[in-house]
């Protein structure tokens, strides 16, 4: 009989110290989770920033305001239209897709001759930042 104790005993302090260690993986786990939203997080907000930084450096806001038309449409419906239609708006700035929010023949040969000097010696990551920018407008 005392061996039958000591034998349960020993079985469930060790089922106790083996769900303590699971419970130390899993914890490192979710840690591990946490920072990494956190760093992406950071991440997609210095993009922002970068990229509300390049749009107003670039004289973006000369045509295109936050919910208002200006001489071009604003950037809410910029990102609506391109929302809707799945477009990107980095192929558009690179000059890699048409115009899809205002088609009007004038506008779009203004709008090319402006990204032909305002956009052209950005990266893609300087282009992906004022999309991300853009996107961010609410």
């Amino acid at each position: 009989m005392k061996k039958s104790v000591l034998v349960l005993g020993l079985s469930a302090l060790f089922f106790v110290s083996c769900g303590e260690k699971k419970k130390e993986e899993v914890k490192k786990e979710v840690e591990t989770k946490v920072e990494t939203v956190k760093e992406e997080v950071k991440t997609a907000v210095n993009s922002i920033e970068l990229g509300k930084k390049l749009f107003t450096e670039k004289t973006c806001t000369t045509c295109h305001q936050a919910d208002a038309k200006v001489i071009g449409p604003s950037i809410k419906e910029i990102t609506k239209v391109y929302g809707e239609q799945k477009g990107n708006i980095v192929k558009f700035l690179k000059g890699e897709s048409p115009a899809i929010v205002d088609t009007d023949p004038g506008q779009v040969a203004v709008m090319k001759a402006n990204l032909d000097s305002f956009v052209k010696d950005m990266s893609g990551d300087e282009l992906a930042a004022i999309a991300a920018y853009m996107r961010s407008v609410k």
